[in-house]
């Protein structure tokens, strides 16, 4: 619908030539404050004459645009917004992503401010601004792979028709190019798998910006105050390992740009795995990798400032099984036995043998293999039984003792204790008369 009632502009016309009219203003200063040509100032002046304030509005006001949609178009439109992409205000499609899916999965082409315009008036679409402090941006590094982000979204990404998964996402912050991986948690091998495709798909990164989960970083204990040492998680050491240096966020805010990203997945990729009925965690990340993460590259990501990519090369010669695994330092006991995760591995008889008592290090694969090494050597080891525990002679229920007469409290009079005064003098009597009597001796 067009507008009706008059503007600004045609209000403040009538006033200036309501005082034409009265005779206190000539008509050419009427042009001049009008801001027209004297001959458009004449033909308002005639409109005013002959109808009034009213003439003075647009021809067009009130009459539909020759550019219009047709109405049936739009009610089509509003029909489909209402019967798929519509809801409460935790599922209802905004207007560009209602406009990206009208396009794809409808045939139906709207630009998006239409389509905003359109579900604003008709009640589909309302979004609330909220204030927040005042914080400026940090600048985003200048080269692709200098600092990429990492950090996992608790969310139902399935709405409950799927477990309650974690989303961990890689987010480069020179390009905003990102990948992830729905799984259970964000758990170490979580890490490990999201940070192997990015190396696999870039190569290795030089910097990850992490929060302080036990899985990245942890604090120091007393022995490494003391002697200086870097704390390393197994994660850590992982990264060190390939020359990755990993930057500890403080706050929420320091991730914002990742933060954001997380915002936008939980919307987007929550109503795209709805429209494809995915509802487990194995087809979602078919879906995100075969189609998600193009289309989302393709419209959010951006070029970065340096065509220089800091992304470098897997070394020559180094196996990424063997970087990406557990490793603990266990003591060999004197039977050769490694003992790990409750499990007893008997080392076997070889040459460059451990010693007993010397230490050797277990490491453990995604798939739970396991490999000793000694000395940089792999040793061959089996699997025993753990040994029985030992019996508890405490627990051995003793034979019950016959019950003994309860005492008196009073003693006897012949009770030993009331002799001992008695006892004493004798005996130093005693010891007397026997030095007096060798002191006669010859």
């Amino acid at each position: 619908m067009g507008r009706t009632a008059m503007s600004t502009t045609e209000l403040r016309r009538a006033g200036v030539l309501a005082r034409v009219a009265a005779g206190t203003l000539k008509l050419g200063s009427a042009a001049s404050l009008m801001e027209v040509t004297y001959r458009q100032a004449k033909r308002l002046y005639r409109r005013y004459r002959a109808e009034g304030a009213k003439g003075l509005k647009h021809r067009s006001a009130g009459r539909p645009s020759s550019r219009a949609i047709e109405t049936k178009r739009r009610d089509r439109v509003l029909a489909l917004i209402r019967e798929k992409y519509s809801g409460g205000v935790d599922e209802r499609f905004g207007p560009t992503l209602a406009a990206e899916h009208l396009a794809s999965e409808d045939g139906v082409t709207v630009d998006h401010e239409t389509l905003r315009r359109w579900m604003l008036a008709a009640g589909l679409w309302s979004r609330a601004r909220k204030r927040s402090p005042h914080r400026r941006r940090r600048e985003r590094k200048a080269h692709f792979g200098e600092l990429v982000q990492l950090d996992g979204s608790f969310h139902p990404w399935f709405e409950g028709r799927g477990p309650h998964s974690c989303l961990l996402t890689l987010v480069d912050d020179a390009t905003g190019r990102s990948l992830g991986r729905l799984g259970a948690q964000e758990t170490i091998w979580a890490a490990v798998e999201i940070l192997r495709a990015w190396i696999a798909r870039y190569g290795i990164p030089r910097a990850l910006y992490t929060d302080w989960k036990n899985v990245y970083v942890r604090r120091p204990n007393q022995e490494e105050r003391e002697t200086g040492a870097e704390p390393l998680t197994q994660f850590g050491r992982m990264c060190a390992t390939l020359g990755i240096k990993i930057i500890p966020a403080s706050s929420p805010q320091a991730k914002g740009r990742i933060e954001r990203n997380h915002g936008t997945h939980q919307d987007r990729l929550v109503k795209k795995l709805r429209r494809k009925g995915i509802a487990d965690v194995d087809a979602a990340n078919a879906f995100l990798d075969a189609e998600y993460w193009a289309d989302h590259n393709r419209r959010f990501a951006q070029a970065p400032a340096s065509a220089d990519d800091f992304h470098v090369a897997v070394p020559r010669g180094m196996r990424l099984d063997q970087v990406f695994r557990l490793e603990e330092t266990r003591t060999v006991s004197n039977d050769w036995v490694v003992r790990y995760d409750n499990r007893y591995l008997q080392i076997e008889r070889q040459s460059h043998r451990p010693p007993a008592r010397s230490t050797v290090t277990v490491c453990e694969a995604a798939t739970g293999q396991l490999e000793i090494r000694y000395r940089d050597r792999v040793m061959r080891w089996t699997e025993v039984a753990a040994p029985l525990p030992k019996p508890d002679v405490l627990a051995t229920p003793r034979p019950a003792l016959p019950p003994t007469p309860s005492r008196r409290r009073g003693q006897s009079a012949d009770h030993p204790w009331r002799h001992a005064v008695d006892d004493y003098y004798a005996a130093r009597e005693l010891a007397k008369a026997r030095r007096a009597w060798l002191a006669v001796q010859p």
